[in-house]
Formats: structure tokens, C-alpha cells, sequence
């Protein structure tokens, strides 16, 4: 893990140091370095300029890298009391355990083994993190990666119409594509490592890898009357659980109007306004 690491850290500064020392751009290349090592560099405009290309990629990874390696010396110093706690108190309950580590941006759960942990002061801690952020970066990066791919096989079907072979156009681009994944995956990893801490240092936060959850059935109810359940507790009471009834709303009827001239309604052969109508 530490090779590849190594030379993911190499091509980084090698690949800057093509960008930026022809044209000059100490402070940009700088601010680089800081960005994805957490490491800043005490080199003039003069040196930087007249400096080999190889020789220059040689100190400068030997300094980001001794960074780096200081940066897992503090991680590990750091996690040493919790993970010696948790040994000593808990090592017969917990074979793994899950210890938060950030970058910055995220909180990753780690899983380390508890037992190699202690034993190592804390380094297999490191281990585990590099562990996890490769797989994860890398896992995140071929995803974006195919789905780039598919939106290329879509836009190169128009260049038939400029008389240019599809096929041909998508491996060029293809390939630019795949050497573009490669460097962004590359800074996003030695990024995450370089910034790597431990955002809390209380025993109570470390916890059982992969411990499970129990529900309580104790308060669950069935949801059909069981006629022998009425000993154990579970029947139910006539309504009880039901919904309530809706309230029927009855229509509002109007009655039929009478006119002033004609009968009235009470039988007694008058007009209507001259009798209850006044």
C-alpha cells in the first residue's frame, strides 16, 4: 500500500511541476501543493525556474512524503489512548471496532481491528484508512468514469455526418477520458490521506464493527383477532384499532315554493295569500 501511495504522490508533483515551472507560476504551484499535500514548500522564483525537472520531483516528493508520514505518526498518537482503553476494558466484547476519521469534507467510519491496533500504537489504524479510502475513491471515480462513457458513445454517433469514424473518434476520447480519471482519482486519494484526523477522542464514540440492532417485539400488535390469543393478551377489544365512522352528511332539500295565488298548503280552499300567504 505504501508503494502505491508513493508513486500516486510522484506523478502528482511530477505532473505539476510540467504544468506550471515553464511558464514560471511558482505561487499557483504553491498554492498546489498545499491544496492537495497540506504541505508548503520554501523554494525562490529562481530556483524553482532553473531547477531540473527530475531533480526537482525528487525533493519535492521526499519533503510531501515525510509530511505525510508525520501525519499518520499523529493520527496514531492520537488514537493510541482510546484504542488502549478500549483494549483494556472491552477487548474480551469487541474484536473490531469503528473509529471516525475526516478529511475535511466527510467523516469516514474505519474498521481496524482492535487487537493489531493496540499492538501497533495505533498504525494499523493508518492502514485501515488508506484501505478505505482507495477502494472507496476508486469506486466512486469508475462510476463517474462509465457514466462519462456513456454520454461519449451517445455524441460521437453525429461525427458520420462529418464523414469521421465513430468508433475511431470514441477510443481517442475514450482514452483522454480514462488518463483524466486517473489523475483526478489520484489527487482526490493523497488529498484525503494528507488531511486525514481524528475529529473526536472519547472512548463512549468507538464502537463494535458491524454491531446489530434488536427490535423490541414486546410492543408490536397483531393485526387480525386470533381467537386464541385473548390468554396472552393480544385479543382485541369490538372497535378497538378500528377507525372511527365517517359522519353521514345529509343533503339539504329545498321545498317547493308556493305562489300567492295558488291554494294554500292547509286544506282550506283559499288562496294562498289570503290565508297563511298575509
Amino acid at each position: 500500500m505504501h508503494v502505491e501511495i508513493s508513486n500516486m504522490m510522484y506523478d502528482i508533483v511530477e505532473g505539476l511541476i510540467a504544468d506550471y515551472q515553464d511558464s514560471g507560476d511558482l505561487e499557483t504551484f504553491k498554492m498546489e501543493l498545499i491544496r492537495i499535500f497540506s504541505t508548503e514548500i520554501q523554494y525562490s522564483a529562481e530556483d524553482f525556474a532553473n531547477e531540473k525537472p527530475l531533480e526537482l520531483t525528487e525533493k519535492i516528493h521526499s519533503q510531501v512524503w515525510k509530511g505525510y508520514q508525520r501525519k499518520k505518526e499523529i493520527i496514531a498518537r492520537q488514537a493510541t489512548p482510546v484504542i488502549k482503553n478500549v483494549y483494556e476494558t472491552k477487548a474480551e466484547i469487541y474484536e473490531n471496532i469503528v473509529v471516525p476519521i475526516s478529511d475535511g469534507h466527510r467523516i469516514y467510519q474505519i474498521t481496524t481491528n482492535l487487537k493489531k491496533a493496540y499492538e501497533t500504537e495505533g498504525l494499523e489504524l493508518s492502514k485501515s484508512f488508506e484501505k478505505a479510502i482507495m477502494l472507496i475513491t476508486i469506486d466512486e471515480a469508475w462510476k463517474e468514469h462509465l457514466r462519462e462513457l456513456d454520454d461519449l458513445k451517445q455524441a460521437v454517433q453525429n461525427a458520420s455526418y462529418e464523414q469521421k469514424d465513430p468508433l475511431l473518434i470514441y477510443k481517442f476520447e475514450s482514452f483522454n477520458l480514462f488518463k483524466a480519471m486517473i489523475d483526478k482519482n489520484n489527487k482526490s486519494i493523497v488529498a484525503s490521506l494528507a488531511k486525514a484526523h481524528i475529529p473526536i477522542r472519547d472512548a463512549s464514540q468507538v464502537r463494535q464493527a458491524n454491531q446489530s440492532r434488536r427490535t423490541d417485539l414486546s410492543k408490536l400488535r397483531t393485526q387480525k383477532d386470533d381467537p386464541g390469543a385473548g390468554s396472552q393478551g393480544y385479543s382485541r377489544q369490538p372497535g378497538e384499532g378500528m377507525p372511527p365512522k365517517a359522519q353521514v352528511v345529509q343533503p339539504i332539500r329545498a321545498e317547493k315554493k308556493v305562489g300567492r295565488n295558488e291554494p294554500c298548503p292547509c286544506g282550506s280552499g283559499k288562496k294562498y295569500k289570503q290565508c297563511h300567504g298575509k
